[in-house]
């Protein structure tokens, strides 16, 4: 039974590539075999998200058989142009995943938004009729569908494989606006998969980071944000 800031939800898609995006400039590009915190993140915010929280991606439970299949592209040129290029993408890919939201303490502005139970239903409502906005599994050019699920449900096709560790991967991105630093950067950890399952670090409890960028938060007012009642009311929530 979820909590009244946890959703559940099955992913599925034709083709998935999860990749490191520093390693995006161009050339070659790769998919990691098993998803990305922050591409899931990325889900969850299609699915529903505001300002006020931040979501937390809990687990994943792979549950069909990692294949890959590498295709031809024609990305464009930074010169201009297209250039040729073959990317290894997942094939036929489906995930139950768990996240829950938490309220971001870096925005203090939006305090009045901090309705869990609106929230909630507003996030379940909308994962029921497939995201608000479209989702995609790593990039735009692998779209993706989602829909409720009991996580743990079925059967997976790792359900009994034991332990399986990978090196080092990916996480996610820390943004000022949700750690209150005006820096970008990049988290990465050592995933392992326990019977199809992997459970993720919290992105505090990652310790290799690397600075990208500097950048600043982008600030809230009263006046700029709808409430929650309103979007409700409109969602017919």
């Amino acid at each position: 039974m979820a909590n009244r800031n946890s959703i559940e939800f099955k992913v599925w898609a034709r083709h998935a590539l999860f990749t490191d995006p520093l390693t995006r400039i161009g050339g070659e590009k790769c998919s990691y075999h098993i998803p990305t915190y922050e591409a899931l993140k990325g889900i969850a915010k299609s699915i529903y998200w505001k300002p006020t929280f931040v979501w937390i991606i809990d687990e994943v439970r792979v549950m069909k058989p990692i294949r890959t299949q590498t295709k031809g592209v024609k990305p464009l040129d930074f010169s201009g142009g297209n250039t040729l290029a073959i990317y290894t993408f997942l094939s036929d890919v489906e995930y139950q995943v768990r996240a829950h939201f938490e309220w971001n303490p870096h925005h203090p502005e939006l305090e009045e938004d901090r309705v869990d139970g609106k929230h909630f239903k507003i996030a379940q409502r909308m994962l029921e009729r497939g995201g608000r906005q479209d989702i995609f599994l790593g990039t735009r050019d692998c779209q993706g569908y989602v829909e409720p699920c009991e996580i743990g449900s079925g059967t997976g096709h790792y359900d009994h494989a034991g332990e399986l560790a990978y090196g080092l991967t990916f996480h996610g991105f820390d943004y000022p606006d949700e750690t209150g630093e005006n820096i970008l950067q990049a988290r990465f950890w050592r995933p392992t998969m326990v019977n199809g399952t992997i459970v993720f670090l919290r992105p505090d409890a990652c310790d290799i980071c690397k600075p990208v960028r500097s950048m600043t938060a982008k600030k809230f007012g009263k006046g700029k944000l709808r409430k929650v009642d309103l979007e409700a009311a409109d969602l017919g929530v």
